[in-house]
């Protein structure tokens, strides 16, 4: 059953910034991970998407009794974000937001969640200290605990190892395969092409150019050729 669909979807501010529509669906349990020139409009689907800013025209449709509300949604981090002054069980317990609606307090129920995501993402000793004190890393496997406190089913992760070291990135992009092994679809924004391939059931191309299919089917077809030399069989 698919999660989302969007059908004829023009996505911009204002004016469209994709030069056709875009047609395309995730799965339950799928990993579709979303690639293009700078600037092309990535950052900005995701945005539509999760209802932040409106579609220009064209259909979001949601499945599977899943809302926007229930996305779990991790964006770019920004140095004064990174320097948060708050544990990490404050920020990871925030991931409830959307259910506690208005009440000025979260229940126990939404407390356990934190703390079960935390022991998830492996951070369970560091759940009284300061955010702004953790790694690169660390923070991101925070910032993960606190989107699956919205969602058991879709997380939108926007260049989530942008700034990592290598090392770090490597754990993380093993983390997020790990989560979605267990059932969580993924949908990743990435520069990085290569490991699209090596990690993404489907990949959605935007710019000039437009395509989505599985990963095979980029790695076979002229557009992945063209931005993945060695992957699709040229140089």
């Amino acid at each position: 059953m698919s999660l989302i669909k969007c059908t004829e979807l023009m996505i911009g501010y204002n004016m469209p910034i994709l030069s056709q529509a875009l047609d395309f669906s995730v799965e339950e349990g799928d990993y579709l991970t979303i690639v293009g020139e700078n600037g092309a409009g990535k950052s900005t689907l995701m945005k539509t998407m999760l209802r932040l800013i409106p579609a220009l025209s064209g259909n979001i449709e949601f499945g599977d009794g899943l809302s926007a509300n229930e996305i779990g949604y991790l964006p770019q981090q920004t140095i004064v974000q990174r320097d948060f002054p708050a544990s990490v069980r404050e920020v990871v317990v925030s991931g409830c937001q959307g259910t506690a609606g208005f009440r000025p307090f979260y229940n126990e129920e939404e407390k356990k969640l934190a703390e079960k995501n935390i022991k998830r993402m492996g951070m369970e000793e560091y759940i009284n200290q300061s955010y702004r004190n953790l790694s690169g890393g660390q923070q991101q496997r925070v910032l993960l605990a606190r989107a699956l406190c919205a969602t058991g089913k879709l997380l939108l992760l926007d260049e989530p190892v942008a700034g990592l070291d290598p090392g770090a990135m490597k754990d993380l992009y093993e983390l997020i395969q790990r989560l979605n092994k267990e059932g969580v679809a993924i949908i990743m924004i990435s520069h990085d092409v290569q490991v699209a391939f090596q990690y993404a059931k489907h990949i959605l191309h935007v710019g000039e150019d437009m395509f989505f299919g599985t990963a095979k089917e980029y790695m076979e077809s002229e557009m992945g050729r063209r931005f993945a030399p060695g992957k699709g069989g040229e140089q």
